[in-house]
């Protein structure tokens, strides 16, 4: 038999991925009880199904390429990835799958956890149907949370829901490479895992409605696709996918544009994500969505969601991380998470009202100005803030400086380095609004640009951050010169 059982907490954060963790732990600081709400596995997607076992599955191959472009290492270098260790690796570092460690910080971190789906039912009111088979009426004297994370948008293609396909879940956590490996899409994670999975044996076809990496400059993104091509992944871009159906082995045929297909044995649909804001009740607070449409959360800066009921007078919604649907990166939802659960305290401390002003410890203003992001391919591709095009359409009058990579920390690097750089500068402010390199290795350039950013540093001052000699940061100076400094 169910038993209902009642507790009251001052938080209660629904989704106990890293971001929910996050503004859990940061009102348990602020001296506020809180409770987790997860019906899967603590630690949430990144742990387990992205962000860490896709660069588990990553590293090996770039560490192992990085070796064959540099003479002498070269040499040394007889063989192939062990794909049996490379997937040892990534089980590793998912904890094969289980969340000991997980639940254990939770616990020495004071805060509780319950089990189960969750769904509010009310103003400060929550519900869990418990996964010990009790059910849980949950009130929160101060705020709600949520923090669920997104699914994986499925396109509507022809026979695709016939078939059995991969989300980025089951290839970061699949035991076994497949021969022939589709990849739909041609954003981050499809050209992540095509790398991975090319690199680890299999035959890849990566097939896009648009172009490869197209949010990011072109330059940038053809480096990443020469990559690609150089790991023999077959492109077709420009090109959609029309049907999928299963042949009698097992494989799938894929009808593409122009009386094209082409066969493979296992299907990875990455095409993008969406809040997973569905069937967590937020209809009995007045979020309505459209016919098949979830819910989408607009947000002030502290995360707390606009058009809730009672929350303009008291507030008590927030949103954070994927379900604010603002920017889905988990770097980005933590930060979020952060100033969500340090405005949460402060508002039951009455340190805060209204909404907070930017750059607070209480406000989200990087999400509008400086979003750090990686791709981890190889080359990889980093970048911070706007686009030349973005600035523009933002009202700035901007300009960039671009060029490739050619300095001496890049020749010691490898033979025949290939990369590519470019700021963009607000000329109103000589401030730089973004930048982005590629190349191997360039990831570790990227924070020293989300500082200039954040910290609109005057380019006459930045002028004077001298770059260590010969490391491939001397691009900076390069660029400053081009720029006329």
């Amino acid at each position: 038999m169910t038993a209902q059982v009642e507790r009251e907490f001052d938080v209660i954060v629904i989704g106990a991925g890293a971001v929910g963790e996050n503004v859990a732990e940061r009102v348990v600081q602020g001296g506020l009880t809180a409770v987790l709400v997860e019906a899967e596995l603590v630690g949430g997607e990144c742990s387990y199904w992205a962000c860490m076992p896709s660069k588990a599955l990553l590293r090996p191959g770039t560490a192992l390429h990085g070796a064959q472009t540099v003479p002498g290492a070269e040499e040394a270098v007889t063989r192939v990835l062990d794909t049996a260790a490379v997937l040892k690796r990534r089980n590793y570092f998912t904890s094969n799958w289980q969340d000991d460690s997980q639940v254990k910080w939770v616990e020495d971190t004071g805060i509780e956890l319950i089990r189960g789906h969750g769904w509010i039912t009310g103003r400060r009111r929550v519900e869990v149907a418990g996964s010990d088979g009790n059910s849980y009426a949950l009130a929160a004297r101060r705020a709600v949370v949520v923090a669920t994370g997104s699914r994986p948008s499925i396109p509507p293609i022809d026979g695709l829901s016939d078939v059995d396909f991969w989300t980025t879940r089951e290839a970061t956590s699949a035991q076994h490479i497949p021969a022939r490996l589709g990849v739909l899409g041609g954003g981050v994670a499809g050209t992540e895992l095509a790398q991975a999975y090319a690199r680890l044996g299999s035959s890849v076809t990566l097939v896009a409605r648009g172009s490869l990496l197209g949010a990011f400059p072109a330059p940038a993104a053809e480096l990443v696709q020469a990559g690609l091509r150089a790991d023999g992944v077959q492109l077709h871009l420009h090109t959609g996918t029309h049907s999928v159906k299963e042949n009698d082995d097992g494989s799938l045929t894929l009808a593409l544009d122009g009386g094209r297909s082409v066969a493979v044995d296992k299907l990875l649909v990455t095409t993008g994500r969406h809040p997973a804001t569905e069937g967590i009740g937020l209809e009995s607070v007045g979020l309505n969505a459209g016919e098949g449409e979830p819910p989408r959360l607009r947000t002030d800066a502290s995360g707390l969601v606009r058009e809730a009921d009672g929350n303009e007078h008291e507030p008590w919604l927030y949103a954070v991380g994927d379900a604010a649907g603002k920017v889905m990166l988990t770097h980005q939802g933590k930060y979020e998470a952060r100033a969500t659960g340090d405005a949460i305290v402060a508002r039951a401390e009455g340190t805060l009202s209204g909404e907070p002003a930017p750059w607070t410890r209480y406000a989200q203003t990087a999400d509008d100005h400086a979003v750090p992001n990686v791709i981890f391919t190889d080359p990889e591709l980093a970048n911070v803030g706007r686009s030349l095009e973005q600035a523009r359409r933002d009202g700035y009058q901007a300009s960039s400086v671009e060029l490739p990579i050619e300095v001496a920390g890049s020749a010691l690097h490898s033979e025949h380095y290939k990369g590519w750089a470019q700021l963009v500068v607000d000329e109103e402010r000589k401030a730089l609004l973004g930048a982005t390199f590629a190349g191997p290795d360039v990831a570790e350039l990227l924070h020293a640009a989300t500082i200039a950013v954040v910290g609109e540093v005057p380019l006459d001052r930045l002028w004077h951050a001298v770059p260590s000699y010969p490391t491939i940061s001397e691009v900076w100076l390069r660029l400053l010169e081009k720029y006329g400094l």
